[in-house]
């Protein structure tokens, strides 16, 4: 496998997180908590692939290294507000959170080890 499939896999991957966080928050009960963390859920979740794009086109190895530390840090957010949504208690919606959580923080550790190498 070359570097550059990898660099799209992880293109793909981020997308399908994104995908996956939306359909998450379309399931969740309509509360006011539910609708404001919502929207700052799908924001994160799809900043995190839309940096990487913006990664893999950067012209120097800095702006790379600030849009993975961007990555990192909306990976991160995006699990927090995982964490606070209100999945009622159910446990395919309970299921769901933790399957997302736990990408989101597989994610935070794949751009924590690109900037490690990049260093």
């Amino acid at each position: 496998m070359t570097q550059n499939s990898k660099r799209y896999d992880l293109e793909d991957r981020t997308l399908e997180y994104a995908k996956k966080v939306r359909v998450f928050v379309k399931n969740l009960r309509k509360t006011v908590g539910n609708l404001e963390d919502g929207k700052q859920l799908i924001r994160a979740s799809g900043s995190v692939g839309a940096n990487y794009i913006e990664a893999n086109e950067s012209l120097t190895k800095k702006d790379f290294v600030m849009r993975i530390k961007i990555c990192r840090k909306e990976a991160k957010e995006s699990r927090y507000w995982l964490m606070l949504g209100d999945a009622d208690g159910q446990p395919e919606k309970e299921n769901d959170r933790g399957s997302l959580i736990k990408e989101a923080t597989e994610l935070m550790n794949i751009f924590g080890a690109i900037l490690a190498k990049s260093k």
